[in-house]
């Protein structure tokens, strides 16, 4: 029988964004396979009736459903769906222990628990179920796309591919054995080091302060995760970051393998101006090409856009594209 952990949920609106006043928010939890609770957000819009659409939202990689998540989930409720933004195991208000970690396997587990619970809410049709995943969590999305045949679309959001950099490093920088020989040396001295201290050392959030050299896409993460744009007390990216030994299992491992199996609507959107913006093109045009289940993917670049720019700007988010999406594949 699955048990739930009594979790310490905040009341009050703690959220970066403002609260909308067409949708109603509530706090809920759900239990994942591993036994772990998440804790979500939970929009619907007011005065609804009958059986809704369904999306389950989460990302960007390290932040907390106050954050991005949240920002989509409540403007898509706006739009008519009961929607969802939940943290991620071992971070944020949801279980787990140790906290600050991860692993890609669960993190695909807590989408999939995340459907389980939509599919069971009498206020939703569990045919109609979709999921969006913003950064990181796109990349683990279109993972779980690939294997949960119960979404029906699945829209990433200036898409990280976590497996990509955590072997090749950015920009595929370190694509070579001597350098991932060196990125598992280092890894694998730290667990020593944090066995041995009882403890699991930081990596450290986004930089701060600032240095004066720090590339582009570096001040583009400053701006959100370090000031009051997008700052929260339980964000990983804003504070102390993820343990250092968090991405061991992403260094061998590669999402994406059976995307081209995906026969599920799939919307990957990327700003033209984003460092990241590489890990969309690629993954798309690996998932169509050859692919029987090409018809229903698309590929939307946003002109001008840098990575954060779809993290919180309500002018340049793709809202109206995302929502005739989700019409359009969960009817």
């Amino acid at each position: 029988m699955m048990k739930a952990e009594n979790l310490n949920l905040v009341t009050e609106w703690d959220k970066v964004y403002p609260r909308n006043e067409k949708v109603d928010h509530k706090k809920v939890t759900f239990v994942n396979h591993f036994g772990i609770t998440l804790a979500a957000d939970m929009f619907t819009p007011k005065n609804a009736s009958g059986k809704l659409p369904a999306i389950a939202v989460s990302g960007p990689f390290g932040a907390v459903k106050e954050q991005s998540s949240g920002l989509y989930a409540q403007e898509m409720a706006a739009r008519g769906f009961l929607t969802i933004a939940f943290d991620p195991s071992f971070t944020g208000e949801s279980g787990g222990f140790p906290r600050d970690m991860h692993s890609p396997d669960i993190d695909v587990e807590d989408y999939q628990a995340a459907v389980d619970f939509l599919s069971n809410l009498d206020e939703v049709d569990p045919n109609r179920i979709g999921i969006i995943g913003i950064c990181g969590w796109g990349g683990m999305a279109l993972q779980t796309a690939c294997l949960d045949t119960r979404i029906k679309a699945t829209v990433t959001s200036t898409m990280y591919d976590m497996s990509r950099v955590a072997g090749n490093g950015y920009f595929d920088s370190a694509d070579n054995e001597e350098a991932r020989y060196q990125a598992r040396v280092a890894i694998n001295n730290q667990r020593t080091l944090d066995y041995k201290n009882g403890e699991h050392a930081h990596a450290g959030g986004v930089v701060d302060p600032l240095p004066e050299d720090a590339p582009y896409f570096v001040k583009d993460y400053h701006a959100y995760y370090k000031t009051d744009r997008g700052y929260h007390v339980r964000s990983l990216n804003s504070n102390n970051g993820w343990n250092v030994t968090a991405g061991t299992s992403l260094m061998n491992t590669r999402l994406f393998t059976y995307s081209k199996e995906i026969r599920s609507a799939v919307l990957m959107i990327h700003g033209e101006k984003a460092h990241s913006c590489y890990f969309s093109k690629d993954a798309y045009a690996d998932m169509v090409k050859d692919s029987k289940y090409a018809d229903n993917k698309e590929f939307m670049i946003i002109p001008g856009a840098s990575h954060t720019d779809l993290y919180d700007q309500m002018d340049i988010i793709p809202f109206d594209k995302i929502q005739s999406f989700f019409e359009e594949y969960l009817k």
